[in-house]
């Protein structure tokens, strides 16, 4: 039986629409349909206007075959703290409500030269910098958490309302969604993909995400977005691999599912021929955690300044705190962990590999950045790999991280580890 376009992966998307199999038209009205039938149950999105999907969907399939972009008619969910000119970017805040400037931002201004087609604005903490949950649940589990800040992009992705969908990370927010919706996550070596036009919170920590179904697809954006390492990779084998595990100094608040999900990870990896040692991190990098919400809060000072000095009453408490230094960080404070964390990232370029647990009860948080965080901090890139389930059956994904640069070679080890966890890890996205 034929699947749903809404269906596809964008890849499968990208191949049928050159084939002539399908339309961008008939597409969009498959994505349209399923988020009608879905949007009650996950309410992803905080801006979608149907007839106008429609109207650049009808456009992109007058274009010539000649002239169509690497991206042709894909569909793709734009968090919304970052530009659109044709959308609202209401950053979650009411001061921002229906507010509209007419810009892109540099990621969705390569997205749309390349053919995709935008489809929305989804979900986010305010501003992308609290634990306040937005009104998006999980996919797999309504009084679950899809995660945050990142809720709708990841949410959208998980539940087959977007193929692709950009988040931010300044802590967990892109991986820590992906891990909880059961899809493929990718925060891509700092400063690798323009950040223009998104609303920063931290210059030295945020880093653009993005999400799919395939690594295939998370290949495609590599391309769009012209990541490149040093050396290109060759197709990566399992069999005689190296793999370190890392539990790092938050292992102690793991919780039972993501512990078993990376001793079973272990486990296949080991049972399909690779090496698997544990590793751990040396003492003096012990306050990382420490380091990164020192930059958080001393950053937040910066980031947040303008509407504390405009609209302070429309500004959440704990974002008020940051501009009002409640906690009391000191700038000798601020440039300890500033400069530790730079001396950091050189002594940990080749370490690799944590877990988080499944998603938790309620809506309201949205759950635990701390095996994501020291990752952010320190630069390197890092994909999250479904296929694994906790105690309430909801997903659990295991991070694969690299070197910085090294996000190429990072995909293609996450596509050869990926295929055994998603075959053998005990669960799957059901499409």
């Amino acid at each position: 039986m034929a699947a749903d376009p809404y269906q596809l992966t964008a890849t499968d998307v990208l191949h049928k629409i050159k084939a002539g199999e399908l339309t961008v038209e008939a597409y969009a009205r498959s994505l349209l349909a399923r988020i009608s039938d879905r949007d009650e149950a996950v309410q992803a999105w905080a801006y979608l206007d149907p007839d106008y999907v429609m109207i650049q969907a009808k456009a992109l399939d007058e274009i010539p075959l000649s002239e169509r972009g690497p991206l042709h008619g894909v569909a793709i969910a734009v968090k919304d703290v970052i530009y659109t000119k044709d959308m609202p970017t209401q950053f979650n805040s009411p001061i921002y409500a229906d507010d509209a400037p007419r810009v892109d931002a540099g990621s969705v201004a390569i997205l749309r030269k390349s053919g995709a087609l935008i489809l929305g604005k989804t979900t986010t903490t305010e501003f992308a910098a609290t634990t306040v949950g937005p009104k998006t649940r999980n996919p797999h589990d309504p009084n679950r958490t899809p995660g945050g800040s990142s809720s709708g992009s990841g949410a959208a992705v998980g539940d087959l309302q977007v193929p692709i969908g950009l988040g931010t990370q300044t802590g967990g927010s892109t991986i820590r969604p992906g891990s909880y919706n059961g899809i493929y996550a990718f925060k891509p070596t700092w400063n690798s993909i323009t950040r223009e036009g998104q609303k920063i919170y931290s210059l030295i920590l945020d880093t653009l995400g993005l999400y799919a179904r395939s690594i295939a697809d998370l290949d495609l954006l590599a391309d769009v977005f012209a990541l490149a390492d040093d050396e290109t990779p060759s197709k990566f084998r399992i069999e005689g691999a190296r793999f370190a595990v890392l539990k790092t100094m938050v292992w102690p608040q793991i919780g039972s599912g993501g512990a078993a999900a990376m001793e079973k990870a272990v486990s296949l990896l080991r049972a399909h021929g690779a090496q698997v040692e544990e590793i751990e991190l040396p003492e003096h990098l012990n306050d990382l955690p420490t380091w990164h919400a020192a930059v958080l809060n001393s950053d937040g000072r910066t980031a947040f300044l303008p509407e504390y000095t405009t609209t302070k009453h429309d500004l959440s408490d704990y974002l008020v705190g940051h501009v009002e230094n409640n906690t009391k960080i000191s700038r000798k404070a601020q440039l300890n962990a500033f400069d530790s964390i730079a001396a950091a990232r050189p002594v940990v370029d080749d370490i690799f590999g944590n877990v988080p647990d499944e998603a938790p009860l309620g809506i309201e948080k949205t759950g635990s950045a701390a095996f994501c965080l020291i990752w952010t901090a320190l630069h390197t890139p890092v994909v999250n790999i479904p296929g694994f389930k906790g105690d309430n059956g909801m997903p659990i994904g295991v991070s694969l991280v690299a070197p910085r640069y090294h996000d190429r070679h990072l995909l293609a080890v996450s596509r050869a580890v990926g295929e055994i966890f998603e075959a053998e890890g005990g669960w799957k996205l059901d499409v």
